[in-house]
């Protein structure tokens, strides 16, 4: 998928545009594949306007993968996300490609599965972050792990970026509507999220967490933890 990467913890206040186009498509819609892999979706004419939606494509579908236990968040829009945990792990190249890391250092990632439980498309966010312990991030990086509300003293978050790396079970690939990029009804999909700066090669793994912690889909504001298989 065309760059699917977006920090975490600085992501930009998005316009809410689509929102108005999902409230058009609560009617029946008509789909007309246009190419493979390119599908355009119309609102049925019964309320004007010619908003479309386009299929952006995407990593091949693969089978649902064995994760800890689902936990549904609704954002005050009323939009569900269900967010499953699958994995933790070290890598110096998380997602494929850019420079290795400082030798004695690598990058932490976790894999976590988003769904959209609604009927209608809504934004393709990425609500889980991922904590380390603050002693096995180096000290030149330490000042930007951040620690949350709910969240153990101990852990920390640094900057971090988030792709979908597969699409589950037939899911429909996500689709545009200009800036944004929207999560098809009922479509899951496979999340990476890795760390921006290097963390220390010798962090245990099982020592990572995935927690939500943002207002939008915590109205206490403290961390929940999404547990691991």
């Amino acid at each position: 998928m065309a760059n699917n990467h977006r920090p975490r913890s600085r992501r930009k206040k998005r316009s809410a545009g689509w929102l108005g186009l999902a409230g058009a498509l609560t009617g029946a819609a008509g789909i007309a594949v246009v190419a493979v892999g390119i599908a355009v979706l119309q609102p049925d004419g019964n309320g004007g306007g010619s908003t479309s939606l386009t299929s952006e494509g995407g990593p091949a579908s693969t089978p649902s993968p064995r994760t800890g236990r689902s936990l549904t968040f609704t954002t005050p829009e009323g939009y569900g996300y269900r967010l499953a945990a699958i994995r933790t792990g070290l890598d110096p190249r998380p997602f494929g490609d850019g420079e290795s890391p400082p030798s004695g250092s690598t990058y932490a990632y976790a894999d976590y599965v988003v769904t959209n439980t609604g009927q209608r498309p809504v934004l393709l966010d990425y609500p889980a972050d991922l904590f380390m312990p603050r002693s096995g991030v180096p000290g030149s990086a330490r000042d930007r792990c951040m620690p949350q509300p709910g969240i153990p003293d101990s852990m920390c978050t640094l900057p971090n970026s988030s792709q979908v790396t597969a699409r589950l079970d037939g899911s429909k690939p996500p689709v545009r509507d200009g800036a944004d990029t929207l999560i098809p009804a009922g479509a899951s999909y496979v999340v990476r999220v890795a760390s921006d700066l290097p963390v220390k090669d010798d962090i245990d793994p099982s020592d990572l967490k995935l927690y939500v912690w943002n207002a939008r889909y915590t109205s206490d504001r403290k961390g929940v933890e999404l547990a691991f298989p």
